[in-house]
């Protein structure tokens, strides 16, 4: 097994390698498996959230409209203890502005929000989600792994999405045509002391009776 940090935009051709937020846009084409927007965090941003005690980073699971994550998120991290300061008004607003985007492409009505903070093996088997899309974006530690698999064992070739970029992957609720074949998984950390701060969006199309709109700190 060959393990590569970074991106290749050649490694997988059912995988888009997208400069700007409007190319992730290549999701919703049936031949596209993932589409990654590769950016570079802001040196003092990174700095600021790798050193910020665990315990005061927001973790949150919930349903909202697009236009409340930004309200919800301040609240959350009032709650949560971090400090009001210029680096966190960025984490707020990119995790903002990656809700409205996701809802835009995915033509949601809610999104499902998760903002986990990971220290163990968490979901590292490779796998498909069993959604429509979904983004995961890791704004502190090691980004999603993924790799291209014909028998469903793990991928020879492991490719680690860069801490800060966004990932759009297809979900088997709407697989890709023809199969690529793309697996991923969260990177297993477990004994390494490390710490991630995950982004994770679903889209949600209607409420029951069971999902109506909240925010579970």
């Amino acid at each position: 097994m060959m393990l590569v940090r970074g991106i290749e935009s050649d490694a997988e051709r059912s995988v888009r390698i997208a400069t700007s937020p409007e190319g992730l846009v290549a999701i919703q084409n049936p031949s596209c498996a993932a589409a990654i927007w590769h950016r570079e965090p802001l040196a003092s941003f990174q700095e600021w959230i790798d050193h910020v005690p665990a315990h005061k980073l927001p973790m949150t699971r919930s349903i909202l409209q697009p236009g409340a994550v930004r309200r919800a998120l301040y609240e959350l991290c009032q709650a949560s203890g971090l400090p009001e300061c210029e680096h966190r008004n960025l984490l707020v607003d990119d995790v903002s502005a990656l809700a409205a985007m996701f809802s835009e492409l995915t033509h949601a009505e809610y999104l499902r929000l998760r903002l986990d903070l990971v220290t163990t093996n968490a979901c590292r088997k490779f796998h498909v989600d069993a959604v429509t899309t979904r983004l995961v974006c890791t704004y502190r530690g090691t980004g999603t792994q993924h790799g291209v698999s014909d028998d469903g064992d793990d991928p020879e070739r492991i490719l680690t999405v860069g801490t800060g970029s966004p990932i759009l992957l297809r979900g088997t609720l709407s697989p890709e045509v023809p199969r690529s074949g793309l697996l991923h998984r969260a990177p297993p950390i477990e004994g390494t002391g490390e710490t991630r701060l995950v982004l994770v969006l679903d889209p949600v199309t209607a409420l029951g009776a069971s999902a109506q709109p909240h925010t579970i700190h």
